[in-house]
């Protein structure tokens, strides 16, 4: 029997702060946002019990786990994935894993086209075009992807009607501006108490950073169509090689070892 307004305890651990919610269906009970200085290993559990106090919701009355299933920080998105694998097969829950920049999409309002970044190291980004849609459903345009800035003008310059968002997009805003400078086309900043939409130029929405909650809200439209998983359906989503296997790849390549 499907469950009215389930309770869903939401982890995002694919960006620096990171965060976890609770939501009684649409409603968000509670929200903590992490320190950017702060290892996820350190502070998810502590946070998990912060949001359920602040809620006076018990673990076991949780119904739901979401997590960003990336891309993101590696070290990150493994420990928010084993956390809620963990709980769900503790709890015999049912869980689903949403990509992070989905949820970076909708943190960002309705928009045909979304261009949410998350910063990828060095510079680059995971990059995706998204829509959203007035009911905060997210619809892929394409394919997420680790792009440096140069890949990005290419890959997105052409456009004339952009919303860039994320924390990718805030710290590449001065360029953004000047591309947008260059071509001619209005750049804007979005008033966060003014997120209606408007199509033209290109924009750079404001910096949310309670990605949880819009983890959890786009994990109850999968909830609500049937399309949950176990522990074992959980995968992250990571774009990229890590470090380590890109510098694995080298020494094949190269013979040394």
């Amino acid at each position: 029997m499907m469950i009215d307004r389930p309770i869903i305890l939401s982890v995002e651990t694919a960006t620096r702060r990171g965060s976890v919610s609770v939501s009684k269906g649409r409603e968000v009970l509670s929200v903590e946002i992490g320190a950017p200085q702060s290892s996820h290993s350190n502070t998810l559990l502590r946070d998990i019990n912060k949001v359920l106090e602040k809620s006076k919701i018990l673990l076991s009355q949780v119904q739901l786990l979401a997590v960003a299933a990336g891309p993101g920080s590696f070290t990150g998105l493994r420990i928010g994935l084993a956390t809620v694998k963990a709980l769900a097969a503790t709890l015999k829950l049912p869980c689903i894993g949403i990509p992070s920049l989905h949820a970076v999409a909708r943190a960002a309002g309705e928009s045909k086209a979304s261009i949410a970044l998350l910063p990828a190291g060095r510079g680059e980004v995971f990059a995706q075009m998204l829509s959203v849609l007035s009911d905060d459903t997210v619809i892929e345009v394409d394919k997420p992807a680790h792009l440096s800035p140069q890949e990005l003008r290419e890959r997105y310059g052409p456009r004339t009607q952009i919303r860039w968002c994320g924390e990718g997009a805030h710290l590449h805003r001065d360029q953004i501006e000047e591309w947008a400078a260059q071509k001619g086309i209005d750049f804007s900043e979005i008033e966060s108490d003014a997120m209606e939409r408007n199509e033209n130029g290109w924009q750079l929405a404001p910096l949310d950073f309670r990605l949880a909650q819009h983890i959890a809200g786009l994990a109850l439209i999968q909830f609500e169509q049937g399309h949950t998983g176990d522990p074992n359906s959980l995968r992250a989503l990571y774009v990229r090689p890590s470090d380590a296997e890109l510098k694995h790849n080298v020494n094949n390549a190269t013979g040394s070892g």
